[in-house]
């Protein structure tokens, strides 16, 4: 976040078509974001933590894992990755690992995930109502992360990063996806947290330098 290309702010646009243009690698780099907050990262009641549905996704696809012994068949025709309830369970237990970029499940399964919880926590894969991956509603979310749904929230620091895109996306979409994020972000201001939330911004490629952005 540090690693600026200069310190000139830049419009949102001009912005992103400078990291566009600067983006080299051999492969389709991901466009992030980098929040600074004014937060006081040490206070939990300053801690940030939100939920934006990006209008044309990251361009990555989300692997969607649902432990569920209820909406089995509604997680499936929804799109799940992996679907199950005891048995998955009992098969993560006995593997140690998952593969999934997020994991909901439906409230009855709570207290069954916590033989699991091991794996799952340090993986950021526990379900959590604070971020609707606790729900009855399994087809509604699995439909959102599918679109473009992500959840963020500050880190030790105090500072949020989220993918918007990839550099081959056309600027206007990725400012789309910028401007649903920041809206988000704002949204999600602890009430604890008092006068200006957002320090800076600034946006970058995987492995171009970043660009600061005017607000």
């Amino acid at each position: 976040m540090d690693n600026l290309e200069n310190k000139q702010i830049y419009p949102i646009a001009d912005a992103i078509a400078k990291v566009k243009q600067s983006a080299v690698a051999k492969f389709d780099e991901s466009v992030e974001v980098h929040v600074r907050l004014t937060i006081d990262p040490q206070k939990s009641d300053q801690q940030v933590r939100g939920v934006a549905e990006l209008p044309h996704g990251t361009g990555k696809k989300v692997k969607v894992t649902v432990f569920t012994s209820t909406q089995k068949k509604e997680a499936e025709a929804a799109g799940a990755d992996l679907v199950g309830g005891e048995e998955l369970i009992d098969k993560i237990k006995s593997s140690g690992k998952i593969d999934a970029d997020i994991a909901i499940a439906t409230p009855e399964m709570m207290p069954r995930l916590a033989t699991i919880a091991k794996i799952l926590g340090p993986k950021g894969l526990m379900p959590n109502p604070k971020n609707k991956t606790v729900t009855e509603k399994v087809k509604e979310v699995i439909e959102s992360l599918k679109r473009g749904r992500v959840d963020f929230k500050s880190d030790s620091s105090g500072n949020v990063h989220q993918v918007i895109g990839k550099v081959s996306f056309d600027v206007e979409k990725l400012e789309e996806n910028f401007k649903t994020f920041i809206e988000a972000l704002r949204k999600s201001k602890p009430e604890a947290a008092k006068g200006k939330f957002v320090k800076n911004v600034s946006v970058c490629s995987t492995m171009g330098k970043a660009v600061r952005i005017i607000l």
